[in-house]
């Protein structure tokens, strides 16, 4: 099957693109010396970790216990969470999970070590556990080496848990300080830090400059080595693999045309331009209704017709992902493979 004979909207990934994303990441992590983790949420794709782990990386990242779920079925077996797992229900699939693969979650807090704790010791498994660390991403993660130091040292006396480090996010120079503390603190107490997990697409150097022993890196998969910035990098169809396949179905003025994906199709998730159309860089998608693309052609050339097909790279590539059951991988316009999107909709 050819990329033309696909129904749209379709979304594609291009191998070649795709393959070489791979291969530069993980040669800079070589480079580098720092191991490569890489994280799924961009892709949520079995099939692609598989690539990921062939090249090279010494695990994957699932950012929810839903997604880890779909890998450790497709064989995957080491697998970092670096999420709060919360409430009795998620714990449960996480002990489960822990019976089938090796799994390391993160935690920020005693009571949701607690949580996992008294389940895992039901069971009579120990799970992998990092202290996550807020160095300046003001999302997740304890505030000061202190609270880490404490934190750890509760973690190290629950019973189910084996404490194995901490993690950051994002991996940058000002971290380090916070970085070579903590350490600094937990082995004074006696308390081993055996991982130190840094994260972002680029950030590998720095990963290894500030002492992390792994980088945590995802989204280079679609978007290439350094990510899309509408302003400064916009989308670059040689480093960005993702394609979305859609037809024009209808040119009501000579300015405006529209095609058949919106909302459902792109997400509303950016602020203009959705995307950025590859056969005609001077056509905008200018907005988005629920199922229509409006189109701006103002500056094109062209004059467009109903049925013409053209190729969208997205914005936002992960999100995108998300909202659809398949993707298709293509070589040189051929159909090589139909991959199911196995962690879309996975958010518990």
């Amino acid at each position: 099957m050819r990329i033309e004979d696909l129904d749209t909207p379709a979304l594609t990934i291009d191998l070649d693109i795709l393959e070489q994303n791979i291969r530069t990441v993980q040669e800079s992590c070589r480079k580098h010396d720092i191991p490569l983790r890489v994280h799924t949420k961009t892709h949520k794709t079995p099939a692609i970790a598989h690539m990921q782990l062939r090249a090279g990386a010494i695990g994957i990242v699932c950012q929810k216990v839903g997604e880890a779920e779909i890998m450790v079925s497709a064989g995957i077996d080491d697998i970092l969470i670096p999420y709060n797992i919360v409430g009795k229900q998620k714990v449960e699939r996480l002990i489960r999970l822990c019976k089938r693969a090796t799994l390391t979650v993160a935690c920020d807090s005693e009571i949701t070590a607690l949580g996992i704790s008294e389940l895992a010791e039901a069971e009579g498994i120990q799970v992998r556990t990092l202290i996550e660390l807020n160095t300046g991403g003001n999302r997740c993660g304890v505030q000061s080496p202190e609270a880490a130091l404490e934190l750890a040292q509760k973690i190290t006396a629950m019973p189910g848990l084996s404490f194995q480090g901490i993690m950051t996010y994002p991996s940058r120079e000002q971290a380090k300080p916070f970085l070579d503390k903590t350490r600094s603190l937990l082995e004074e107490a006696g308390i081993p830090v055996h991982t130190i997990s840094g994260g972002g697409t680029g950030s590998e150097a720095v990963s290894k400059a500030i002492g992390c022993t792994e980088a945590r890196i995802g989204s280079y998969v679609f978007e290439g080595p350094t990510r899309i910035n509408r302003n400064n990098n916009p989308p670059n169809p040689q480093t960005c693999a993702e394609r979305m396949i859609v037809t024009v179905v209808s040119t009501p003025t000579p300015d405006r045309i529209i095609i058949d994906g919106g909302k459902k199709t792109f997400t509303n998730d950016r602020e203009t331009p959705y995307g950025h159309i590859v056969e005609y860089p001077e056509a905008k998608i200018s907005a988005m209704s629920v199922e229509h693309g409006h189109v701006d052609v103002s500056n094109c050339h062209h004059t467009f017709t109903v049925g013409d097909r053209l190729s969208v790279i997205p914005q936002h590539q992960g999100m995108v992902t998300n909202l659809h059951d398949e993707v298709y991988a293509v070589r040189n316009g051929v159909v090589e493979a139909i991959w199911q999107v196995g962690g879309r909709g996975k958010v518990k």
